[in-house]
């Protein structure tokens, strides 16, 4: 029996001590840790954001006249035309001055007109009669048979006429056709049906109706906005970027845009222009982008995503960005294994991706580098994992 317990305890010693030494040689070799081998491969280089969409350009909508709306023809979201009918004001009081207008040039045309030309040649007539009797006296003054007196009378009675031939002459060239009387007529019938036509709102533009502020019944005047207008084939994306992302940005690079109400609609887009200046308020600077593809699901003021490819490497030495520690502009920390033991590396990036960066000096590839932060000098074993594809 004590043979037996002898053995036992021998081989439970034995036991402890190789699992003494096992773990002494575990612990020796470090504990394992996340990590990845380094590979090239395709990089994009992304910048990730939300935007809106937007019009460069939308028309205001105002009324010439002081009014009141008598109808309204349109609502938000409808497609108009050049010319198309938006309101119309009250215009009893253009139609009574037109027809007054209209009136004084058909009585003009039909009365005055008729009058003039009669009384012109009845002044010619005088004048004919005015001349033949003067002609007459002259002829018997000569012969001694009449005075000085009675041809003196005939030759006022003579210029008498003959300015009311010249006056009634201007008055009927007045009202002839073409004349100065009937161009002023023609004028004011022409002012008040101007002035009525002012009572029809007309779309100047061709596009969509953005929004209105006025109903029937309602009092205009000019300087007020009553509907804007969103002109056609002039929508964008207005992206406002944080400031921190706009080094990479540039206009011309092409975009992908997916509204958050159509997400499986994609759109092509490129960068159209940055604003000159950044809000101070917000730290952020409108950028502009050009859509490309029709996309008439998309309406004014929807939110989208935007998706910006900044730059891409047909084949670059990448690492995933949780594997870069105390990043400064296009320098960072990374942590590299080499024969079990850590080393601290200072690295230089090149393009920057939404889960990759390029190296692009530092590291080589094949290198093991660890997912977190340890000590340089620590030995540690390595669980590595290929680096993903996420930015192809």
């Amino acid at each position: 029996m004590s043979v037996f317990r002898s053995r036992v305890a021998l081989a439970t010693l034995f036991l402890v001590l190789l699992a003494a030494v096992w773990y002494g040689w575990w612990s020796w070799r470090g504990p394992l840790l996340p990590g990845y081998r380094l590979t090239a491969q395709p990089l994009v280089q992304r910048v990730v954001a939300s935007g809106e969409v937007a019009n460069r350009s939308l028309a205001q909508v105002g009324s010439e006249i002081v009014g009141t709306v008598a109808a309204r023809h349109v609502r938000e979201g409808d497609e108009v035309e050049v010319g198309d009918l938006l309101l119309t004001l009250r215009d009893d009081e253009q139609r009574a001055r037109l027809r007054e207008a209209q009136a004084a040039l058909d009585e003009l045309r039909q009365s005055r007109r008729p009058q003039a030309e009669a009384s012109l040649k009845d002044a010619e007539a005088r004048l004919q009669q005015a001349e033949r009797e003067l002609a007459r006296r002259e002829a018997l003054f000569e012969r001694g048979l009449l005075s000085e007196e009675q041809l003196d009378a005939a030759r006022r009675a003579q210029q008498s006429a003959a300015a009311t031939v010249a006056q009634t002459r201007v008055a009927a060239a007045a009202v002839a056709p073409g004349g100065s009387a009937e161009l002023a007529a023609e004028q004011r019938v022409a002012a008040a049906q101007a002035a009525l036509e002012r009572t029809q709102i007309r779309a100047q533009v061709a596009g969509q109706i953005n929004s209105r502020h006025v109903e029937p019944g309602d009092l205009v005047q000019p300087g007020r906005t009553l509907m804007t207008l969103a002109r056609r084939d002039q929508r964008e994306i207005l992206l406002p970027l944080d400031e921190k992302n706009l080094a990479p940005l540039a206009p011309g690079q092409p975009a992908v845009v997916i509204a958050d109400a159509y997400p499986e609609q994609l759109v092509m887009a490129r960068v159209d222009y940055l604003a000159p200046g950044v809000d101070v308020t917000r730290g952020t600077l409108d950028v502009h982008l050009e859509l490309l593809d029709e996309a008439p699901f998309l309406r004014t003021g929807m939110t989208v995503s935007v998706n910006i490819e900044t730059g891409r490497r047909e084949r670059a030495l990448v690492i995933p960005n949780d594997a870069l520690f105390h990043r400064t502009g296009s320098r960072a920390m990374t942590y590299r294994v080499v024969d079990g033991r850590v080393e601290a590396v200072p690295v230089e990036l090149g393009l920057r991706g939404t889960a990759l960066s390029e190296v692009r000096g530092g590291l080589t590839e094949g290198d093991l580098v660890l997912a977190s932060s340890v000590p340089a000098g620590e030995r540690v074993r390595v669980a590595a994992r290929p680096v993903p594809e996420l930015d192809r």
